[in-house]
């Protein structure tokens, strides 16, 4: 039970790479427009974390022939099914915060 969980921890944990696939999401497909819709992240840790994602056949990196050529990450269909583990996430932390705010409003 242990190994699949750090599987999964190992593709998609760490601060910025869910963050990184929610930007390619909602259309940010250059670098340096995944770097601006991030807060914090630095271009090295983008750069590296792009690599692993596609690596992990998470999102593709793709050459566009123009002049000057530039890079597009796209997600690839496999990413898919992170969206149901996504919005779990999304639901758990929404509770959270509502749980937090209840105990400290009350204290």
């Amino acid at each position: 039970m242990m190994l699949p969980l750090q599987d999964t921890l190992d593709v998609i944990g760490g601060k910025w790479k869910i963050k990184i696939i929610l930007s390619i999401c909602n259309g940010n497909n250059r670098f340096r427009e995944i770097l601006n819709s991030i807060p914090r992240i630095s271009a090295k840790v983008l750069a590296q974390d792009l690599k692993d994602l596609e690596e992990n056949k998470l999102i593709k990196r793709e050459v566009v022939d123009d002049f000057p050529s530039s890079i597009n990450y796209t997600l690839e269909s496999y990413s898919d099914t992170l969206v149901p583990i996504l919005h779990g996430l999304i639901d758990w932390g929404k509770n959270h915060r509502k749980k937090l705010f209840a105990i400290k409003s009350s204290e």
